[in-house]
């Protein structure tokens, strides 16, 4: 899809000290002229078919009490509070009831990674990740697209 590739999560991304056995952690890329910020906001725009997704989600949920709009903050990336942010890579993302989950975009040399880490605390964490996996996969990979075309890299005038 528009030059995404699974990869693996940059040696200085913050999410490395989260990781612990039993965690899930992905990580994609494409290349693109985008800085952490740029991309996180071209990410989180979901187009249409992925925000009807979200509200199948939010009826799902909605009886077992998941925070569907994220907790209040001064700093968010669509409904994901900003959690830290450097020049290199902005973190966002929550704890709930039923897991922990963080997202990192990573953007350097042209290359902008899109990394997801989740942390289950309980059974219902646990079925919750296999549930919505292959929507994460697909809304990953289509949010990096849209980076990719929203923000291509330009040729190097001589």
């Amino acid at each position: 899809m528009n030059g995404v590739i699974e990869t693996s999560l940059p040696a200085d991304s913050a999410l490395h000290d989260r990781r612990v056995s039993g965690d899930f952690l992905d990580c994609y890329a494409v290349d693109a002229d985008a800085s952490p910020r740029e991309a996180a906001n071209i990410i989180t725009d979901f187009p249409e078919w992925a925000r009807f997704l979200l509200v199948i989600r939010r009826v799902v949920t909605a009886p077992f009490g998941l925070d569907n709009d994220g907790p209040q903050s001064i700093d968010k990336v669509g409904i994901f509070p900003v959690e830290s942010e450097t020049e290199t890579e902005l973190i966002a993302g929550f704890n709930d009831k039923h897991l922990n989950f963080r997202v990192s975009v990573h953007a350097a040399n042209g290359r902008v990674r899109l990394a997801t880490w989740v942390s289950p605390h309980n059974l219902g964490g646990r079925i919750y990740l296999r549930l919505i996996l292959p929507f994460h996969i697909l809304i990953s990979r289509n949010a990096l697209a849209r980076v990719s075309k929203s923000r291509p890299i330009q040729p190097q005038r001589m």
